[in-house]
């Protein structure tokens, strides 16, 4: 059973690359990469029930965060062309101060 969700984990695993490479827009793109990363995660996870080693679980939480984390700087990056830009700001109010 647990070799049938590997195998459906790397297949959708599969098909999330495929939709980063061929994604229409950015956005389609990014959302397909966390899904991968996502993936990649549930793959340690049950490769750590497999294997009985503990270990693994605390480098999928890493990951996870990792994963969390780079999502929304590439998000904050192409919606405002700079990672340091407060996100509430459109660059009006701070000119008229």
């Amino acid at each position: 059973m647990l070799a049938a969700a590997m195998l459906a984990l790397l297949v959708a695993m599969v098909l999330a690359l495929v939709r980063a490479l061929s994604g229409p827009t950015v956005y389609d793109r990014i959302l397909a990469v966390n899904t991968f990363g996502t993936k990649t995660v549930l793959v340690i996870a049950v490769y750590n029930f497999l294997s009985g080693r503990p270990d693994f679980l605390d480098i999928a939480l890493v990951y996870t965060l990792i994963n969390f984390v780079g999502t929304v700087a590439v998000l904050k990056f192409f919606e405002y062309r700079d990672l340091g830009a407060a996100s509430g700001s459109n660059g009006a109010e701070e000119t008229s101060r």
